[in-house]
């Protein structure tokens, strides 16, 4: 289960972004293009060159897990080919969660991270510079608190005294906090374990945790089998969990293109699993040995997006940066509309758009 759990995980967290530690000179591009952003980052178009070149640059993307929409991008090598014109070279690393995606891109050994809303925050708070250019989720149904099929729990309140699973620093993390409070419970009301996911499962079959907060495909691999049955998602409890795609903002800065460039691969890459959806959800099935039925299932809960993000899902993410400075998560406030900025992706799409238009 560990293989198949993390092999899913590409699918729709669409892997996106991180970035591994290979070297590179992404920082000494020769085209430092400056985008003219007003002052609350967002406003403004973006400054790009009529031929830029980034020779010696090396876009480092990052995963979470193989196979799926990701392996396809992989395969048919289409980053190759979107940077190439560039003078760009690319380089993946596989990672198991957001927390350590930010670690790497606080480091500078990252240029792209796709991962949940808890982690952004996170890192805002630590100082770590980055901007969130695109929402991947809409965060209805991707994160939930599951138990066995036959347990006696049947809500949140019911958590007490038990054994309940979490990934420190997730959006299940924070999803799990929220439905404690709306419960009236306190931390100390409970025990909490924390694991990343492939540990989890392992102790979830065992019977060693009493309930787990997670993110699909866990969701659906557990619970489309019979293991286990939901006792409350995002949109049952009224707590979304939106994934987002950030990038190094220095990276940004200087490689406006290669952002655009990057974000119309993901536009093509959807775009072909719209149009072959029969043939993708087979590949993917195929790819972790499990039924199609299952695949469409993981993808009605956890359909990957490529948009801009909308007004009230920067509310919604404030509202949780303020509920995890109470909670004592992150140490000082925050101002989540500073890292929001939806030029690269709007510009983005209007792109494709043009160049895939029918005559």
């Amino acid at each position: 289960m560990k293989n198949k759990t993390f092999a899913l995980l590409a699918l729709f967290v669409l892997l996106l972004a991180v970035a591994g530690c290979g070297s590179g000179s992404n920082d000494s591009s020769v085209n430092a293009a400056a985008s003219s952003a007003g002052p609350d980052g967002k406003s403004g178009a973006l400054n790009l060159a009529a031929s830029p070149s980034y020779e010696g640059v090396t876009v480092r993307i990052g995963y979470q897990g193989k196979g799926g929409l990701f392996g396809k991008i992989r395969e048919e090598k289409w980053f190759e080919e979107a940077f190439a014109p560039f003078g760009a070279k690319v380089e993946f690393s596989e990672f198991q969660s957001g927390p350590p995606m930010v670690e790497a891109m606080a480091s500078n050994h990252l240029d792209f991270a796709g991962m949940g809303n808890l982690p952004p925050i996170a890192a805002q708070a630590a100082g770590i510079d980055f901007k969130i250019v695109s929402q991947t989720l809409s965060g209805k149904n991707n994160v939930a608190l599951i138990v066995p099929k036959d347990s006696a729990i049947q809500s949140a309140a019911d958590l007490k005294g038990k054994k309940v699973a979490v990934t420190k620093g997730s959006n299940a993390f924070n999803f799990l906090y929220q439905l404690l409070e709306k419960a009236g419970l306190k931390e100390s009301d409970l025990q909490v374990i924390q694991l990343q996911p492939d540990e989890t499962q392992a102790a979830f079959d065992a019977g060693k945790v009493d309930a787990w907060s997670v993110w699909d495909p866990s969701i659906t691999l557990n619970t489309a089998t019979g293991k286990a049955r939901i006792v409350a998602d995002g949109e049952s409890a009224g707590v979304l969990s939106p994934s987002f795609q950030l990038v190094r903002t220095k990276f940004a800065d200087q490689s406006p293109e290669l952002v655009v460039a990057y974000l119309k691969v993901i536009e093509k890459a959807l775009r072909w699993q719209e149009a072959h959806n029969d043939e993708a959800m087979q590949r993917y099935a195929d790819e972790n040995q499990i039924p199609v039925d299952l695949m469409r299932g993981f993808q009605e809960r956890s359909a990957y997006i490529n948009t801009p993000v909308s007004p009230e899902t920067i509310a919604q993410q404030q509202a949780t940066a303020d509920f995890q400075y109470k909670l004592g998560t992150i140490k000082k406030q925050v101002n989540v509309s500073e890292v929001f900025d939806n030029r690269y992706i709007e510009e983005a799409l209007t792109e494709y758009a043009a160049e895939n238009s029918k005559p």
